[in-house]
């Protein structure tokens, strides 16, 4: 009876492991180019910084509560950090408690594209930019009104650009 449910716990791990090293992004092709930017893995190395290539790129996440948009309170829009495509406006930035930069609503219907992310051994919805393709975070459903959405994003996927009054 216990190699049963040893050799069901084995089959249960390496199934999840197996999910956790699946992707959904978009990938380089064969010649290493991204398709959506033109630009190669290695052109997109020496554009970014390391954790920005992990977070846009590799999906990666930075640590909660240590992102510079964290607590920014000015007026503005956030644009995608690679491509600059405007991806958020401060008017729907909300403090969610949960150490990144939370938002309920893209600045516009087409600016982020959601894909599922069967990850960790569920379903998510992973947030990427509609231009490029870039990781920058996850959507969940625990969020404020009127949306009830909470996009919950990287810092450094993100670029701030302020309004000028």
């Amino acid at each position: 009876m216990n190699k049963i449910i040893t050799i069901i716990l084995f089959i249960f791990i390496a199934g999840l492991l197996a999910i956790n090293f699946s992707t959904n992004a978009e990938q380089p092709t064969d010649s290493g180019i991204v398709e959506s930017t033109g630009l190669t893995k290695e052109e997109w190395k020496k554009k970014l910084s390391k954790i920005e290539y992990h977070v846009l790129w590799e999906k990666g996440t930075e640590r909660p509560f240590t992102g510079d948009l964290l607590k920014n309170k000015k007026k503005g829009v956030y644009v995608s950090a690679g491509c600059k495509e405007p991806v958020f406006h401060s008017d729907h930035k909300f403090d969610s408690r949960t150490g990144w930069p939370s938002f309920w609503k893209p600045i516009s219907e087409g600016a982020i594209k959601l894909v599922p992310d069967n990850t960790f051994g569920m379903t998510r919805w992973e947030i990427v930019s509609s231009k490029c393709g870039e990781h920058l975070g996850h959507l969940f459903n625990d969020g404020p009104e009127p949306t009830g959405l909470r996009y919950c994003i990287s810092s450094v996927s993100l670029d701030f650009i302020e309004e000028k009054e």
